[in-house]
């Protein structure tokens, strides 16, 4: 069987500072390559024009995670689940090493979440799926059946850059059978985080 290599940015250990799993320390595993562009796009170098930083087999992925002391991982980039069977892959090895406890995967909801869910059973394995409002630019590539397939583990986060995206947030939680936890992340320079509570 061929080597299964997928295009990476970085493999690195910090503090995660996001959802409910902020404050954790946890190894990012940063795919290169996205299916959407936002017009907020904090993470730029992770798709074309850039450059991938490396090509790595998914074992060598798996060595460099287990090469750090945290006992979770963040599967980011760009959009991590376009590469379809080497992502699941990445994922059904990641979730196998025993040390870990958490393995949540930062999913732009563009990409269909179903053949993900067949073939990967862990317990340890969430999705984070953030939907993209109108800012964005890319609303309309919202796959809405993603919505009824999150799990209560899964999280579904909204980064609002308007009062228009904090309404829309509000209509998709309302209109929709979502067990997901809920999450609204500011876009501090046109949100102020203290008007999502008011």
């Amino acid at each position: 069987m061929a080597e299964l290599k997928i295009p990476m940015v970085e493999i690195f250990e910090t503090v995660e500072g996001e959802g409910t799993q902020a404050g954790y320390p946890t190894v990012f595993v940063r795919l290169f390559g996205c299916n959407l562009r936002c017009t907020w796009c904090d993470t730029p170098y992770s798709y074309p024009p850039a450059k991938a930083e490396q090509l790595l087999a998914i074992e060598e992925i798996v060595q460099q995670v287990q090469s750090y002391h945290s006992n979770r991982i963040c599967l980011t980039g760009g959009e991590p689940l376009m590469y379809g069977d080497k992502s699941i892959a990445l994922i059904q090895q990641l979730a196998a090493l025993e040390h870990i406890v958490d393995l949540h995967i930062e999913t732009n909801g563009a990409i269909h979440l179903g053949p993900f869910l067949d073939a990967i059973a862990s317990p340890k394995v969430r999705y984070i799926m953030d939907y993209k409002l109108p800012n964005s630019g890319e609303n309309e590539q919202m796959l809405l059946e993603n919505l009824t397939l999150l799990r209560p583990q899964d999280e579904l986060k909204f980064v609002i850059g308007s009062e228009r995206d904090f309404d829309f947030a509000k209509q998709v939680l309302q209109n929709h059978d979502i067990a997901a936890v809920p999450l609204f992340s500011p876009v501090w320079e046109t949100m102020p985080p203290a008007h999502l509570v008011r």
